[in-house]
């Protein structure tokens, strides 16, 4: 009977725990899809589920990583307590010690080696209100011109590309809700059902409603299986695929001339082009059939509305802003552009890719998408920020420019937040012994990531669960992420460490702020009046309203669901046609003898950009705990490697060792190798450092590689 009261009485106990209910979002991808954390106590042991919560992007839909989000936050490996590296071993210090270290640091080195010396890297995947605050600290506490952030590796050639067109970068110029109701949609170099598979069901919707999906990808995802037509595209070979569809609109009658009479410049000269282009030579170069091209372009000129897509395999190439802006100029051509069901979207892909590029983060930016060599802009914001313009120091360079700075020994210094650099940049052995060369490095992270490893000083950061802000979404659309979850050990909120660090290096003034709220007020301030004008969002309107699509320039704005209804962001009002040559201008690897092969790189639906978190999730790292090679089934053949064997792909950069999958999904002179993993597995040590001259994007998508057995190097040694 004991026993049976004692059972009986655990399982009551155990039904009576509280629950403990978190509003949150994803950490992960664009679409940050709102969730709720449910944590239940127990007498053994604490239990944890996500749930989805409605919201105006995904309508309560969450994937596989926002299920599994919060394992990482909840994982013992994280960073609780400031690390000082001590004879190559982590040892743990005080707050106050940290801050210390990192004073005389940094004031060395810019006594020493100039102000410049010390540089800011940030990230995409932090809040609104920590970009603002990063993009200020760097010009305000530093005086430094040295800041930039992974962005770049991902979104700047489609922010380029918009910008230069339209006048303005919005990730979309309509809503997620328009798609299903066009009549012909292009998805290039998107991978939508792994990369923003909760958004997928547009897609569906607008299949169902009758639209025409052309994918064009050199491989056939899960995306492409959507498509009715699939133009499986050569690697790099986007912008001349682009002027192909080009030469058939405009050849064959589709050109809207009033739209591009009243509301584009730049038409002529585009169509002088492409009509002197060979459409058979254009075949040869992308690998795309002729038929191919044409059906596609008939098919989108013939409908009365059509919208496209870009993501990375379009962008991440040293041309990828002019293939970006070639894509839009057959937006343009057909009249598609600035009306419902007809428009562009930038499927960004880091969780506030979009905002974190509009508020001072990036090398030539000022908040409000302001730009830093414009006179009015700096005194504007120099005036907010209670400074003298004079004193602001000037445009930066890239993300990758600042590494190769690094391993120039101009820059000495660098405080780094919420990045992975060794494994998200390209050329990542120059990367590894760039970051080597620093006098000082200090790491902002939950864990102890490859990059950190090499870090002086590494500080504990916030999770998504425990550090509250806004995001801004793939469509533009800002969003509120709460975040009541207490912070673990002693853990600090990204903006509260800058805060902190702005203190001990004498600009403690500049940075007093007491909660993320009194960062995007004053944020709200100087955004107001630029491109990206978020004066009319306020955190009690988010939370009404559950998210608002910038531009919103006054508190009683609605927001701006559909941009360029009267005119473009230019000063006259028009759009930018520009010809786009089929040779771009920084030469790309060319398959040859000793590198017969075309290297691609990508994602996969359970992990997220270097893996760093969702490698700590159990649930997704049984899904993929290794990297692959994907591979043709032909090519295999010729290079003689079996399907699950351990392969070495090598590019005149150096090799890597994954495991083959082989797969009639992808083009013979084509393989495809994920970038989430590290060491030896870490495909961007395969990549070249060259760069996009219009926006410093790394070419990742194209890189000339060989591929063999490994079990062939006993018998070639």
């Amino acid at each position: 009977m004991t026993e049976l009261f004692l059972k009986y009485f655990r399982e009551k106990q155990q039904k009576v725990q509280p629950q403990k209910v978190y509003q949150t979002q994803c950490p992960f991808c664009s679409v940050q899809c709102k969730l709720k954390l449910v944590e239940q106590s127990n007498l053994s042991r604490k239990q944890y589920y996500m749930m989805g919560v409605d919201n105006p992007a995904s309508e309560g839909r969450f994937c596989v990583k926002g299920q599994n989000a919060y394992q990482h936050a909840i994982h013992k490996d994280r960073v609780l307590y400031p690390l000082l590296k001590v004879d190559g071993q982590f040892q743990r210090i005080s707050w106050e010690d940290a801050l210390q270290k990192i004073k005389r640091s940094f004031e060395e080195i810019q006594r020493e080696d100039g102000r410049d010396a010390v540089a800011v890297y940030g990230s995409a995947s932090i809040t609104n209100e920590e970009a603002y605050l990063l993009g200020k600290f760097a010009r305000v506490a530093l005086k430094t011109r040295h800041i930039d952030y992974n962005g770049r590796l991902c979104m700047s050639a489609a922010a380029s590309a918009a910008s230069q067109t339209f006048g303005m970068d919005r990730g979309f110029t309509n809503t997620l809700g328009e798609i299903p109701h066009t009549r012909v949609i292009i998805l290039a170099g998107t991978n939508i059902a792994e990369c923003q598979p909760t958004i997928v069901p547009y897609f569906e919707r607008a299949k169902e409603n009758g639209a025409y999906i052309i994918v064009i990808d050199p491989r056939e995802t899960d995306t492409a299986k959507l498509a009715d037509l699939h133009l499986k595209v050569r690697p790099g070979r986007d912008a001349a695929l682009a002027n192909g569809l080009l030469k058939v609109l405009i050849e064959e009658g589709y050109a809207d001339e009033a739209f591009i009479r009243e509301r584009a410049s730049g038409f002529e000269e585009v169509k002088e082009y492409v009509t002197s282009l060979d459409i058979q030579e254009i075949e040869n170069l992308t690998g795309v059939p002729a038929e191919q091209i044409r059906r596609a372009a008939r098919k989108f000129g013939a409908e009365e509305s059509g919208m496209i897509f870009t993501a990375r395999g379009v962008e991440q190439q040293t041309d990828g802003s002019a293939a970006v802006r070639n894509l839009l100029n057959i937006l343009l051509a057909t009249g598609k552009i600035g009306k419902s069901f007809s428009g562009y979207g930038a499927i960004t892909g880091q969780g506030n890719g979009q905002g974190a590029r509009e508020h001072g983060q990036k090398a030539d930016q000022l908040p409000g998408y302001r730009s830093i060599e414009n006179p009015e802009h700096r005194k504007y914001i120099a005036d907010v920020w209670g400074v003298n313009h004079e004193e602001l120091p000037g445009k930066g360079v890239s993300a990758y420019e600042m590494i190769e700075k690094m391993d120039q020994s101009e820059i000495t210094g660098l405080l780094l937040l919420c990045s992975n650099p060794i494994v998200s940049n390209p050329n990542a052995n120059l990367v590894k012994r760039a970051l080597k060369k620093l006098k000082f490095l200090v790491a902002v992270d939950l864990f102890v990531s490859e990059t950190a490893e090499l870090a002086d000083l590494i500080l504990p950061a916030s999770s998504f669960l425990e550090d509250e802000g806004t995001m801004t979404n793939l469509e533009g659309r800002v969003t509120l992420r709460e975040a009541s979850r207490p912070c673990p050990g002693e853990s600090k909120h990204d903006w509260e460490i800058i805060c902190e660090i702005a203190r001990v290096l004498g600009h403690g003034d500049y940075f007093s702020y007491t909660r993320p709220e009194d960062i995007f007020n004053e944020m709200r301030v100087a955004s107001k009046g630029g491109i990206a004008d978020y004066y009319g969002i306020t955190y009690e309107r988010l939370r009404k309203e559950g998210g608002i699509l910038w531009p919103c320039p006054e508190p009683g704005h609605e927001g701006t669901p559909l941009v360029f209804e009267t005119a473009f962001a230019h000063e006259d009002g028009r759009a930018k046609m520009a010809v786009v040559s089929n040779h771009p201008v920084v030469p790309k690897e060319n398959p040859d003898q000793e590198y017969p092969l075309l290297l691609t790189t990508g994602r996969v639906v359970s992990h997220y950009l270097t893996g760093v978190q969702t490698r700590k999730s159990p649930s997704l790292a049984a899904r993929n705990f290794e990297s692959y090679l994907e591979i043709h089934p032909k090519t295999a053949r010729k290079f003689g490697v079996e399907d699950h064997e351990l392969v070495k792909v090598e590019s005149r950069r150096g090799s890597i060792i994954v495991r083959s999958k082989v797969s009639k999904e992808i083009r013979e002179d084509t393989v495809f190798v994920p970038f989430h993993w590290a060491e030896s597995q870490n495909v961007n040590l395969l990549v070249a450092g060259d760069l996009d001259p219009s926006c410093r994007m790394p070419g990742f998508k194209v890189s000339a590689v060989k591929v063999s057995p490994l079990s062939a190097e006993g018998t070639r040694a």
